[in-house]
């Protein structure tokens, strides 16, 4: 399997750290509203390699952190006049329902910086100690020129980067560069003891801690938004290094933007959908194939008309399921016959032309495109004048079921089983209707199931149905 190392610039094997384990941290949201299309991309997309990775037979050990407490959370917050935490637990809540929504596992743990205090500041005092990082008033600094490798995630020698996005500009720091790794207590804000005062951590030094705490001093994978390599990565880097001796990690890995009109989706620009809001138009699994449709370096533009477009396919999918289940349903039971290993090669073929696509680099594009192929011919081969053996189609079946399964596109069952019972006795009823003669009650029946969004469809081998979504 062949990855694409940010830190290199290249694609390399991926080999991990211990043999048949891999240990994998991703940053998570900052949680003081619903987060919108561009943060899902990197859920959507890390839960798939941590997916892909289970699949291929490795033991993922994966956490995802919550940042409960910065200045969004904090202003968020006193604008509601409620709490810090009462606002990060609401939208942790939020969290978890639209990600489930999305098909997003949650990860092996899940956690938060405002529990993690005291592994934060044991690596605070031991940079300090070292000579990497100093305390000013209650704060604490990281000396970003003392760690000689500064720059190499991002590929910039430090005398170009300048203080960036997040990292504070402060008259009382030795370095415009330098970031904040403890904030000395403004009057009324959340703060911890510590030896340099009452205070809370910086941004970047939670996920040091937590990958520390969590997964340990050196990881394989360590992902996020393209966004983050300058300067959240770096700084993760830098601290982290200086602090243990050792390579903090193997393989970044960074997703591309999502766009509109060619310009990243953010909520500083306001140019932004929340998920919660497209999923109550869409639904939400286009989104989640619309994410996965494309390799996940490229940067993508978001319209509802790829949305679409993302319904169609998947209802593309949805009913060569439902169409391979019906002729199994009407199929006597047979082994496979001469001549049809051929048939059976290209089904299980899918199998391994998604697995070569999501091999090198993991293009989630081209692994749906191998479930496609499948559906064409398991279309093809269900509807051929004379139909295959049900072992033929046994075999397709198990193959769209699998690739589907990992890809989280199979929609949940939303009929219950009474709802079934209720339409199959209807089906009934048209049938007996039909025989009698009695035309105008079959008529009534079709209509009324329609009115409910059924739709029959009369095939030689009897009525199937499917339930139209609105």
């Amino acid at each position: 399997m062949q990855l694409y190392n940010t830190m290199s610039g290249k694609k390399e094997e991926f080999v991990p750290l211990e043999a048949g384990h891999v240990r994998m941290y991703a940053c998570g949201p900052t949680v003081y509203n619903y987060f919108h299309v561009g943060n899902a991309r990197c859920f959507v997309i890390f839960d798939m390699l941590r997916r892909y990775l289970e699949y291929r037979g490795y033991r993922v050990s994966f956490v995802q952190n919550f940042t409960d407490i910065d200045d969004k959370v904090i202003r968020r917050a006193g604008e509601e006049g409620i709490p810090y935490s009462e606002l990060a637990a609401r939208y942790i809540k939020e969290y978890f329902k639209d990600a489930q929504g999305l098909g997003v596992r949650p990860a092996t743990v899940h956690p938060l910086a405002t529990e993690n205090i005291d592994t934060i500041l044991s690596i605070v005092s031991a940079l300090v100690e070292k000579g990497h990082a100093y305390a000013v008033n209650g704060d604490v600094y990281f000396r970003t020129r003392s760690f000689r490798g500064y720059g190499k995630l991002s590929g910039m020698p430090i005398e170009d980067l300048e203080s960036g996005a997040r990292i504070d500009v402060s008259e009382q720091k030795e370095d415009p560069l330098d970031f904040a790794l403890w904030k000395a207590a403004k009057p009324g804000e959340p703060s911890w003891d510590s030896p340099w005062g009452k205070g809370r951590p910086g941004w970047h030094i939670e996920c040091s801690a937590m990958v520390r705490r969590y997964l340990g001093e050196s990881i394989d994978i360590h992902c996020g938004g393209q966004d983050l390599i300058f300067p959240h990565h770096e700084n993760e880097i830098a601290q982290s290094e200086c602090c243990t001796g050792k390579p903090f990690a193997r393989y970044w890995l960074h997703n591309g933007y999502i766009n509109i009109d060619n310009r990243k989706m953010s909520k500083s620009l306001g140019n932004f959908f929340t998920v919660r809001e497209i999923a109550e138009e869409y639904g939400y699994l286009p989104i989640r194939f619309f994410i996965l449709s494309s390799h996940y370096r490229s940067p993508i533009n978001f319209s509802r008309e790829i949305l679409e477009q993302g319904k169609a396919a998947l209802s593309r999918i949805r009913n060569c399921a439902e169409d391979v289940a019906f002729f199994l349903s009407n199929a006597p039971q047979e082994e496979l016959r001469p001549g049809e290993e051929a048939l059976v090669a290209r089904f299980t073929g899918a199998r391994e032309a998604m697995i070569a696509a999501m091999d090198d680099d993991f293009n989630t594009g081209g692994g749906i495109a191998a479930i496609f192929d499948l559906v064409r011919d398991l279309n093809a081969a269900v509807h051929a004048g004379t139909a295959p053996s049900r072992a033929a189609i046994e075999a397709g079946q198990t193959v769209l079921a699998e690739l589907t399964d990992l890809f989280g596109l199979t929609e949940a069952q939303t009929a219950d089983q009474a709802i079934v019972s209720e339409i199959e006795a209807a089906i009934e009823a048209r049938r007996k209707a039909k025989k009698e003669k009695n035309y105008a009650e079959a008529d009534r029946i079709r209509t009324e199931l329609a009115s409910r969004g059924v739709v029959l469809e009369d095939t030689p081998q009897g009525t199937k149905y499917r339930i139209v979504k609105s």
